[in-house]
C-alpha cells in the first residue's frame, strides 16, 4: 500500500481533473478542491495502519466534492493518468468489492468501490462526506460522464441499447442472427442455423456477455441447427469464467463478513459463493413447442456442468385474442412480449402449388405417417420428459468416476463390477460370476458406475411437428424523468435519502407530513425505445401475423419504432404484408430475407485463406461461390416499398437509444478478392511458379503413378478439416467423395456442412451432387462429426424427393421386407453409423420431417480381424418400436431373430463390393472404414482415433487413406491423452495398409504445421504399422458402462479456439517428417475446400515449399499487434458487440 500512496502522492494534480472530468468549476468548489490538495500533502503524517483507510476515502471525497459542481468546463486527462489511477484503485486490498445502489442501473458489472470510513477522527464537515453513498469506479471503463450534463444525471442514465446483425442469409448463414446489445449484457435473438457459431467468431461477438437466447420462426433444423454447438460454446466460456467469478465472490463474502463482526467458516463461505455463481452463471432460451424435446434428443452427446440451462417455450395455448400488456418476460434492461404465431387455417391445408406423386404413389403405396396422432395428455408428458433430460444433460452432478455401492442382485447389466479388496482395501476388478449368467451370484456388495440419466431414458416419449412460428416484441424500459432539487425544496422534502427516494420512484413525506410522489419532483418521463422482431417462415403465417391486437394496443407500441422482419422465400412480395407495411409507414422496416440480402462472403477469413490458395494452385482451389449483389438492387423488387424499406446486412445496426435509427455506418465492407490476390507475397509467388514447373518436368513420372491406380478419376473434396468446433479458417469434420459412375459418399458431416458444400459447387451442380449421393458415414457420436446431418439429408430430400413424406419401412412390423427392392429404384440415402446416431436422427424426425422417411439407416457391425468376423450390414430397428417392447401383435410374438434376419442388407444393395469397418480408441462407439466400390477403387477413413492395426487390416490395398491428424509429433502426449492421432502416425497406419495415398485431415486449430515430407535410407524413417500382432484393444468399447455415459469430446475447446503459437517462420511453420525411400505412396495436407482428384495428389507434394512460405508468412502477420480499430461516428469504435 506504500507504493499506491507515493503514486497517488505523485498524482495529486492529474486526480481532480480526472474527478472533475468535463466540469466547470463553481468558486466554493475551488475550495474544495485545494483542501483536496492538502488532504493530499497530508498523507504523510497519517500512521501506516490508517492509511490504506484514508486514502480510500480521500478518492471517495474528492468524487464526492465533484458532484457538487453545478456548471461544465473543458478538462482532459491523459491516457496514462487514467490508467495510473485505475490501477491505484484496483489494488487497493482495503475496498471490497460491491455495488452502489444509485449506480446500479449504470453499471452492473463487478466493480471496485471505496466505501467510507468512520475509522478516522475527523472534521464535522469531512464527517458528513462520509455518510455518503458508496461511489463506483468500473474496472475497463473511463469515467464517461455525458458532455454539458449534471452529475445528478448518472443515476437516470441509459445503457446504449441497439440491434445489430451478426448474420443475414448466406450459403455460410443460412438464418438471421441478431445481437440486442446493453453495455452490462448481450441478447442472441433470431435462428441460431448452423454457422452462427463461426460467424460469432468471425465478428468477435463477445458472446461471453450471452445469458438469453431468443429464436425465432419455427422449431426446425433450419432455425435451430447451430443451437446445440452454441450452447457447448457458452458453456465451456462460462465455466471458464465460473472460477475467478467464484474466488472474487469469497472475497466479497469475506469481507463482508469481517466489516460485520461475524464468526467466518471457510466451508459455508464456499457453498453461498458457489450458490451465488450458480445463480448468475445460467442460460435461458426463449422459444417454440418441441425446443425442449429437440434438445432432449441429443442427450447422448452433450454433456456439460455448470451451466444450468432454463427452455421457455410458448405457443402450446390457443393464443388470446387481446393483448396482454404486461410482458412476457423482462429483466433489469429489456421487456419482451413472445408472439407464437400458427399457419392460418384456410392456407394451412392446401399448397401454392400441385403435390408430385412419388414413387411410392405410381406403386400403389399409400402415403401415410405410421405415427398416430398425440392427445394433450401424450404432448405434455413429452414436454415434461424432455424439460427434465435438459435439465440432467447441463446441471448434473453426475460423475463417469463416482462408484455406487450396489447388492450385485440389483446391477443392471451390463456394466463393470468392482469391489474392495479385503486386505488393502484397493477397488480392483470384480472377476466371479455375473448377474444374469448362468452361475449363482454371491451375496455381496459391489462397486458400479451410476449409469448417465440421459442413458436410463432408453426413447422419449412420442411427439409430433408444431407449425408455430415465433416473433417478439423488444421494449426498453420507461426511463424516469431528471430529478428537480429545487422543486424538492420548495415541496418541504428534505435533502438525503428521501430525495435519493424519490430518485427510485418511491413516495416519501414531507416535514409536514404530506404525501410527496416522485412525479412531483422529477422531469418528464421518456418511453423507452423498442422494435418488433418479426419472423416469417412462409406464406402461410402472413394473415396470422398482420391480424394479431398487439399492433393495436397502444400499451405495447408505445415506444416501438422499427420492424425487423425475418422472411422466408416469397414471403416479402406477399400483397398483406405489403399492405400491412403501408400502415405501419411510420415505422422504420428493415428486412432480412434469401431473396433480397446477397449471398456474400460472411466468413472473410476463410474465404481469404482459399483466394490465396487459389493462387498457389488454381486446380484444386478456387474463389467460393458468392453473390454481392447491392441492396439498390434487392429493393427494385419491392416496388412501392423500396422508400419504406432497408435491406439487412452483417453489421447495419438500428438504434434504440436516445432515438430509433438504422445506422449504416458500421456495415462490414464485402470482401474483395482481388485486394487479397494482390497483397500475396511475390516471394511466395515465384515459389508456386516454380512449383507448377516441377510438375509440368515430372509430367510423365506423375501420370504414371495416377495410371496406376484403380479409378484415378475419384474426386476428394474436404469440407471440413479442423478439430473439435469451427474457427476462423477451418471447419469442422466432413469429406466428400465422388465416384464417377457410381455416385457421392459422405465422410462425416459436422455442423454446416452443407454450407461448405454451397461455397465450393455452384447451385445447379450442388443439385447434381444431391442426385447422386448415395451414402453418409458418420465415424462417431462427437458433434463435430455429424452435426451437420441433418441439413445435407433435408436438402437431399428436396431435391430428390420434392420435401414428400414416404412411408416408414421397418423390418420389425413388415414380413414382406425386402432391402433389395428398396434399394433397386436408387432413390434412398443410406445414413451408416451406429445405433446411437441412428437413434437420434429417428428421434428427432417425431418433431420436424427432414427426410428420415425417405432414409436407409443402416448399422455396421465391427470386424475383428483376429476372430475372422466380417462386418454385416443390418436396417436399424428403432427402440421405441412397439414390436420390440412387445404386445400381443403376431408380429410382437415374433421371434427377434427372424426379424434381424429381414433386416440384414447386403454390400451389393448399396452397389458396393465391401464395406467393412473396426472399431477405434477414440470413444464409445468410435469406428474406422473401409470402402470398396465396384471399379476396385477402395476408400480408407479413420475418423477420430489412435493409431489402429485392425484398421490397417481392413485397409490392405487401399488406393487412398483419410487420417486424422490432430497433432504435430512433438505433442504426442497430447494425442495419446486425447485420443487422436500424430502426423506421423496417421502416415504410419497409411504406409501399413500399402495405401497408394494419404489425405491428412482434421488438425487441431492451435498447433498445426504443414508437414514436409523427406525420403531417406536411414533408420529414422516412419515405419508402416505393423498389421500383425494383438488388435489395440484398448479402447473405450470395450468398458461395458460407456455405453451409460454421454459421448463428450476429449479435446478442450477453449484450446481449440487459440491462435497459433510460435510460429512466426518457415522453420515453425514447417514439420519435416522422414519417410522410407522407395515408397510409393503420395501425400497431401487438407485444406477446407479443397478438391483434388486422386491421381492428381503426388503432383501436390510439390507445392510444399510455397504452403509452407505462405502459412509462415500469415503466422507472422496474425503475430502482429492489432492496429487501433477504425472509429465511427461519434468518435466510437466500431463493432460493440
Amino acid at each position: 500500500m506504500a507504493t499506491n500512496l507515493a503514486s497517488l502522492r505523485n498524482l495529486s494534480s492529474s486526480v481532480y481533473p480526472v474527478v472533475q472530468f468535463q466540469r466547470r468549476a463553481a468558486a466554493n468548489y475551488k475550495g474544495s478542491h485545494r483542501a483536496a490538495r492538502l488532504r493530499l500533502e497530508g498523507l504523510k503524517s497519517i500512521s501506516a495502519d490508517k492509511q490504506a483507510v484514508y486514502a480510500s476515502d480521500l478518492v471517495q471525497g474528492l468524487f464526492t466534492d465533484h458532484r457538487k459542481a453545478p456548471e461544465a468546463t473543458e478538462q482532459h486527462t491523459t491516457a496514462p493518468q487514467l490508467q495510473a489511477l485505475r490501477g491505484l484503485l484496483h489494488s487497493s486490498t482495503r475496498s471490497p468489492p460491491s455495488r452502489s445502489p444509485k449506480l446500479r442501473s449504470w453499471y452492473k458489472r463487478p466493480s471496485i468501490i471505496f466505501p467510507p470510513s468512520t475509522a478516522l477522527d475527523i472534521s464535522p464537515k469531512l464527517r458528513s462526506w462520509y455518510k455518503r453513498p458508496s461511489i463506483i469506479f468500473p474496472p475497463s471503463t473511463a469515467l464517461d460522464i455525458p458532455k454539458g450534463g449534471s452529475t445528478d444525471d448518472i443515476q437516470f442514465r441509459k445503457m446504449r441499447s441497439f440491434f445489430q446483425f451478426v448474420t443475414t442469409p448466406t450459403a455460410d448463414t443460412p438464418g438471421t442472427t441478431l445481437l440486442l446489445h446493453f453495455d452490462n449484457k448481450r441478447y442472441l435473438i433470431g435462428n441460431i442455423a448452423e454457422g452462427t457459431q463461426r460467424a460469432s467468431i468471425e465478428q468477435k461477438v463477445r458472446l461471453l456477455k450471452v445469458s438469453e437466447i431468443f429464436l425465432t420462426g419455427n422449431t426446425s433444423w433450419e432455425k435451430t441447427g447451430g443451437l446445440i454447438g452454441m450452447i457447448l460454446t457458452l458453456a465451456d466460456a462460462a465455466a471458464s469464467s465460473a472460477q475467478a467469478s467464484l474466488l472474487e465472490t469469497k472475497k466479497k463474502l469475506l469481507n463482508r463478513l469481517e466489516r460485520e463482526g461475524v464468526e467466518i467458516n471457510e466451508d459455508d463461505i464456499a457453498a453461498q459463493a458457489a450458490r451465488e455463481v450458480k445463480d448468475r452463471v445460467r442460460l435461458s432460451i426463449f422459444g417454440g413447442p418441441n425446443l425442449n424435446y429437440t434438445l432432449a434428443t441429443a442427450r447422448r452427446f452433450v454433456f456439460r456442468k455448470g451451466m444450468p440451462v432454463d427452455v421457455h417455450e410458448y405457443g402450446h395455448a390457443t393464443t388470446q385474442s387481446t393483448p396482454l400488456s404486461d410482458p412476457t418476460w423482462s429483466d433489469d434492461n429489456v421487456q419482451v412480449w413472445a408472439l407464437p404465431v400458427s399457419p392460418s387455417p384456410k392456407t394451412s391445408s392446401g399448397s401454392s402449388s400441385p403435390r408430385k406423386r412419388s414413387y411410392d404413389e405410381l406403386n400403389g403405396r399409400e402415403i401415410l405417417s405410421s405415427r398416430p396422432s398425440l392427445n394433450q395428455t401424450d404432448k405434455e408428458r413429452a414436454l415434461m420428459m424432455s424439460k427434465s433430460v435438459v435439465s440432467e444433460m447441463f446441471d448434473s452432478s453426475w460423475r463417469m468416476d463416482a462408484l455406487v455401492e450396489t447388492p450385485i442382485n440389483q446391477v443392471q447389466m451390463p456394466a463393470t463390477l468392482f469391489v474392495r479388496n479385503p486386505q488393502d482395501h484397493k477397488i480392483v476388478k470384480y472377476t466371479g460370476p455375473m448377474p444374469g449368467g448362468k452361475q449363482p451370484v454371491p451375496d455381496i456388495t459391489v462397486l458400479v458406475r451410476k449409469p448417465w440419466p440421459g442413458a436410463l431414458i432408453e426413447s422419449l416419449p412420442p411427439a409430433e411437428p408444431v407449425k408455430v412460428a415465433m416473433s417478439y416484441i423488444f421494449r426498453n424500459h420507461v426511463q424516469r424523468g431528471k430529478f428537480q432539487p429545487q422543486r424538492a425544496k420548495e415541496l418541504g422534502v428534505e435533502k438525503g435519502p428521501k430525495w435519493a427516494a424519490l430518485g427510485k420512484g418511491q413516495n416519501v413525506e414531507n416535514a409536514k407530513g404530506e404525501t410527496i410522489t416522485p412525479d412531483m419532483v422529477l422531469g418528464a418521463s421518456k418511453q423507452g425505445g423498442g422494435a418488433a422482431i418479426v419472423d416469417l417462415p412462409s406464406s402461410e403465417y402472413v394473415e396470422a401475423l398482420v391480424s394479431r391486437s398487439e399492433w393495436k394496443s397502444s400499451e405495447i407500441m408505445a415506444g416501438v419504432g422499427a420492424f425487423i422482419w425475418m422472411l422466408g422465400p416469397g414471403v416479402a412480395s406477399h400483397p398483406m404484408l405489403k399492405q400491412f407495411m403501408e400502415e405501419m409507414k411510420h415505422m422504420r422496416h428493415v428486412v432480412s430475407s434469401p431473396e433480397l440480402c446477397s449471398n456474400r462472403l460472411s466468413l472473410d477469413s476463410a474465404a481469404s485463406a482459399t483466394v490465396r490458395l487459389s493462387q498457389i494452385d488454381p486446380i484444386r482451389y478456387n474463389t467460393p461461390v458468392h453473390d454481392n449483389k447491392s441492396a439498390s438492387q434487392a429493393l427494385e423488387s419491392l416496388g412501392g416499398l423500396k422508400d419504406l424499406v432497408s435491406i439487412a446486412d452483417r453489421g447495419q445496426k438500428i438504434q434504440l437509444e436516445p432515438s430509433i435509427e438504422v445506422q449504416d455506418n458500421e456495415i462490414n465492407t464485402l470482401l474483395d478478392a482481388d485486394a487479397v490476390r494482390a497483397e500475396m507475397s511475390k516471394d511466395v509467388l515465384d515459389l508456386a511458379v516454380k512449383a507448377r514447373e516441377e510438375v509440368k518436368a515430372a509430367k510423365q513420372e506423375l501420370d504414371a503413378w495416377a495410371d496406376s491406380l484403380p479409378q484415378k478419376d475419384v474426386e476428394i473434396t474436404t469440407l471440413g478439416t479442423g478439430s473439435a468446433l469451427p474457427s476462423k479458417y477451418r471447419n469442422v469434420s466432413a469429406t466428400l467423395v465422388r465416384v464417377p459412375g457410381w455416385g457421392s459418399m459422405l465422410l462425416d458431416a459436422g455442423e454446416n456442412t452443407l454450407g461448405q458444400l454451397r461455397r465450393v459447387y455452384a447451385p445447379e451442380v450442388l443439385d447434381e451432387i444431391m442426385r447422386e449421393l448415395r451414402v453418409i458415414w458418420i465415424s462417431h457420436m462427437h458433434a463435430d462429426h455429424h452435426l451437420g446431418t441433418v441439413s445435407v439429408i433435408r436438402e437431399w430430400y428436396k431435391v430428390v424427393h420434392g420435401s414428400q413424406r414416404a412411408a416408414i419401412c421397418s423390418p420389425a412390423d413388415d414380413a414382406d421386407f425386402d432391402a433389395g427392392a428398396l434399394f433397386s429404384n436408387q432413390d434412398r440415402l443410406s445414413v451408416i453409423s451406429e445405433s446411437a446416431m441412428l437413434h437420434w436422427l429417428e428421434e428427432y424426425s417425431h418433431v420436424d420431417d427432414y427426410g428420415y422417411s425417405r432414409l436407409a439407416p443402416l448399422c455396421l457391425t465391427p470386424n475383428f480381424p483376429q476372430k475372422n468376423i466380417q462386418s454385416s450390414l443390418h436396417w436399424f430397428i428403432p427402440p421405441s418400436s412397439t414390436q420390440v417392447r412387445g404386445g400381443n401383435s403376431p408380429r410382437a410374438r415374433e421371434p427377434w431373430a427372424d426379424k434381424i434376419a429381414r433386416a440384414k442388407v447386403l454390400p451389393q444393395a448399396l452397389n458396393l463390393q465391401d464395406i467393412q469397418c473396426v472399431q477405434v480408441q477414440h470413444c464409445h462407439g468410435a469406428r474406422a472404414v473401409s470402402v470398396t466400390f465396384p471399379s476396385g477403387f477402395k476408400a480408407s477413413y479413420s475418423g477420430d482415433c489412435r493409431p489402429s492395426k485392425p484398421f490397417t487390416q481392413i485397409g490392405q490395398g487401399s488406393t487412398v487413406c483419410i487420417h486424422e491428424a490432430t497433432f504435430d509429433d512433438e505433442l504426442q502426449g497430447d494425442a495419446e491423452a486425447k485420443n487422436h492421432t500424430t502426423t506421423s502416425e496417421a502416415l504410419s497406419v497409411a504406409l501399413g495398409m500399402g495405401a497408394k495415398a494419404c489425405v491428412l485431415t482434421h488438425f487441431s486449430q492451435r498447433y498445426q504445421k504443414v508437414p514436409v515430407l523427406e525420403y531417406t535410407e536411414g533408420e529414422d524413417a516412419i515405419q508402416s504399422l505393423e498389421t500383425t500382432g494383438d488388435e489395440m484393444m484398448d479402447i473405450s468399447t470395450s468398458t461395458d458402462d460407456e455405453a451409460e455415459a454421454p459421448v463428450v469430446d476429449a479435446v478442450a475447446p477453449q484450446a481449440e479456439m487459440a491462435t497459433s503459437v510460435d510460429a512466426t517462420n518457415a522453420k515453425k511453420a514447417a514439420k519435416h517428417i522422414k519417410i522410407k525411400a522407395g515408397s510409393d505412396m503420395k501425400v497431401c495436407v487438407a485444406f477446407d475446400y479443397m478438391r483434388v482428384k486422386v491421381g492428381q495428389i503426388a503432383e501436390m507434394e510439390k507445392y510444399t515449399d510455397t504452403l509452407v512460405a505462405l502459412f509462415a508468412e500469415e503466422e507472422s502477420e496474425e503475430n502482429k499487434p492489432e492496429p487501433p480499430k477504425k472509429k465511427g461516428k461519434g468518435g466510437k469504435t466500431q463493432r460493440n458487440n
